[in-house]
């Protein structure tokens, strides 16, 4: 089983579209994971039908027990951000504010804080149109600790794929080069860069490849909407050639690509052209890639 991730440095590059393209095409042959928790919407291409859900918990938050309570104050002096409030003569703990550090619990003389799990978010395992799995979540409103839930889709996933004797794990990371990207690359067996020919399209894919290098992972690229600007496409080939990355391929913009969106189908489904191909050739690379 060879895990591939596809990411890209920022938002609005087609990340999604094309991870969903391969989904479509390796369907019964892989177990899909939406890591992107914090924004999911792999599901909007794929239709899933949930199998399982769980609750997430992850971290602490306080609870005032007002029974035992002698109101010295402690627990609202100590706390760095304001979570601990005094409403009509009670203390009681905003859950949005705690960040579960637990000081008002040390100091309080009676024992009347309890630090209880947080609920960060939800956990899902479904079935998408395609036959394959998808595994996802959705973190909670102002929840951290995204990459904790991240790493979570990515074990079930290997799991369920072990379990079948599947082929592949295809991962949708998050945008970017924080916690939860770490969390889905670390260990992946070939990286899929999507990028585009704006500078901030240059700027973060040197970012998401310096991450990459560190992590000693093998990667490719696709450059998406790459007639846009013919001059920063050429740099972004320049890089690439500097690194020894290879370019996957250069996908021309077309309005047919939001057109697939709107309807809820992926390229592959929708475009019986150019871009099918692009799509089509792009995943054959990297299974020959990851085969080897």
């Amino acid at each position: 089983m060879k895990e591939i991730v596809v990411l890209s440095g920022k938002g609005g590059t087609g990340k999604t579209s094309i991870t969903a393209g391969f989904a479509a095409l390796g369907a019964k042959h892989l177990v899909l994971a939406d890591c992107d928790v914090d924004a999911a919407d792999m599901h909007l291409l794929t239709a899933p039908q949930i199998q399982r859900e769980e609750d997430f918990y992850s971290g602490k938050t306080g609870k005032v027990i007002t029974e035992g309570c002698v109101h010295c104050f402690k627990c609202m002096d100590v706390c760095h951000f304001d979570a601990v409030l005094h409403q009509e003569g009670e203390f009681v703990i905003d859950p949005m504010e705690c960040e579960g550090c637990s000081y008002c619990y040390h100091v309080c003389p009676t024992h009347t804080i309890k630090m209880l799990p947080r609920l960060a978010g939800k956990f899902y395992v479904s079935k998408t149109r395609f036959n394959n799995t998808l595994v996802h979540a959705r973190l909670g409103i102002a929840a951290d600790n995204s990459g904790k839930l991240v790493t979570k889709v990515r074990e079930e996933a290997k799991k369920i794929a072990e379990a079948e004797q599947l082929d592949y794990v295809l991962v949708d990371a998050s945008p970017g080069i924080g916690c939860p990207v770490v969390a889905s690359l670390t260990g992946a067996d070939y990286v899929v860069m999507v990028t585009e020919p704006t500078v901030s399209g240059l700027h973060d894919l040197s970012r998401v490849y310096e991450m990459i290098e560190k992590l000693h992972l093998k990667s490719g690229c696709i450059i998406n909407k790459a007639d846009l600007n013919k001059k920063i496409t050429l740099k972004i080939s320049d890089f690439l050639k500097s690194k020894n990355v290879e370019t996957l391929c250069e996908i021309p913009y077309n309005i047919r690509f939001t057109e697939a969106i709107s309807q809820g189908k992926t390229i592959v489904e929708y475009d019986d052209g150019p871009l099918k191909d692009k799509i089509i050739s792009s995943w054959e690379k990297v299974k020959t890639i990851v085969s080897k």
